[in-house]
């Protein structure tokens, strides 16, 4: 009895185990398929971050392209400033207009220019048209305001300083002179008694 006590064990141990190997069997299979499930969207969001990537490297390609001679158009721009400076201070001076070769001089000068703008437009670098355009901040900067009845308040009336585009980028916001609405004496006189 013994003998059979300990088959009948024996035997419920090997159930038991076989019943255990299956559970076993089924977990891995779950985990399995678990794991490609894993292994699938870590495959997906490496493939959509290697993409995201390349069109950033691709843009920032572009970019320094389009962009990389930023710097050196505005640095040059110094130039063009200087010749216009030149030549108007050429014009002005008393003692050099009395010179015959002044108009030489001046068509030298302005040679020079068309050239430094035509090779500024050839790089996509073009001169703001400024006057009698509404002010805008993100085009302009407004170094005084000038009383105008003329004009409506707010429009540029003056350039100081030519503003440039580099293609769709500012490159130097124009320097001007902005109406502002005429005050009269009563105004003026309204508004020192209410500081006071």
């Amino acid at each position: 009895m013994s003998t059979n006590k300990k088959k009948d064990v024996d035997e419920l141990k090997e159930d038991s185990q076989s019943t255990d190997e299956l559970k076993n069997e089924d977990s891995k299979e779950l985990s399995l398929e678990d794991k490609l499930k894993e292994s699938e969207d870590k495959l997906l969001r490496s493939l959509a971050e290697i993409e995201n990537q390349r069109r950033r490297f691709e843009k920032e390609i572009k970019d320094a392209f389009e962009f990389g001679s930023f710097n050196f158009a505005k640095e040059s721009l110094a130039i063009l400033d200087n010749l216009q400076r030149a030549k108007e201070a050429i014009k002005n001076d008393e003692i050099l207009k009395t010179n015959k070769d002044l108009d030489k001089f001046i068509e030298n000068i302005i040679i020079i220019e068309k050239d430094l703008n035509s090779i500024f437009e050839r790089n996509r670098i073009k001169k703001m048209e400024t006057e009698k355009k509404k002010f805008d901040p993100n085009l302009h900067q407004a170094m005084t305001e000038i009383e105008d009845s003329d004009v409506e308040p707010g429009t540029v009336i003056q350039e100081i300083q030519a503003g440039y585009m580099f293609g769709e980028r500012l490159l130097r916001p124009a320097l001007v002179a902005v109406a502002k609405k005429k005050t009269s004496k009563n105004d003026v006189k309204n508004e020192k008694k209410g500081d006071n």
